[in-house]
């Protein structure tokens, strides 16, 4: 179960950063997410001819990292979560259930092809200066701070 305050961070932005690497190359990207706390899943549509999907497919591997951030020059209220995590397209009933959330949280997404996939975060640590400058909060607690 992740921490409430991580949990209601993520509840409301919709904008993630996604890195990937290929080859020790590397490279980022903006995504509209939707998030299925049960399955603490990131769900993000992404076409398969798009650079990073290209690199994470040759990648040889299924971890990325990522980060989502509260835009403010205000250091007191700068919040933000950085993660690793692994990604995989969902496939059969796991497909419908994403789609539907997805769509739920992006209607307009209903007049495109979505080609989705799944980030599933195994660390997250989170900065919340509202607590004290540079106070983290790391899921799992047992986690190690990698910086």
């Amino acid at each position: 179960m992740l921490p409430d305050r991580i949990h209601q961070f993520i509840r409301r932005h919709h904008i993630l950063t996604l890195s990937v690497t290929k080859d020790n190359i590397p490279w980022s990207c903006t995504c509209f997410y939707a998030f299925i706390p049960a399955d603490r899943t990131f769900v993000i549509t992404s076409d398969t001819d798009t650079r990073h999907i290209q690199d994470f497919l040759h990648s040889g591997n299924n971890k990325v990292a990522g980060t989502i951030a509260l835009e403010t020059k205000i250091i007191g209220k700068i919040r933000g979560i950085q993660f690793s995590a692994t990604m995989r397209e969902p496939q059969g009933a796991e497909l419908h259930k994403v789609k539907k959330a997805y769509l739920l949280q992006f209607p307009f997404a209903a007049f495109t092809t979505l080609h989705l996939w799944l980030i599933t975060p195994d660390y997250i640590k989170m900065t919340d200066n509202r607590l004290g400058f540079g106070k983290k909060l790391i899921w799992p607690e047992n986690g190690k701070d990698l910086q």
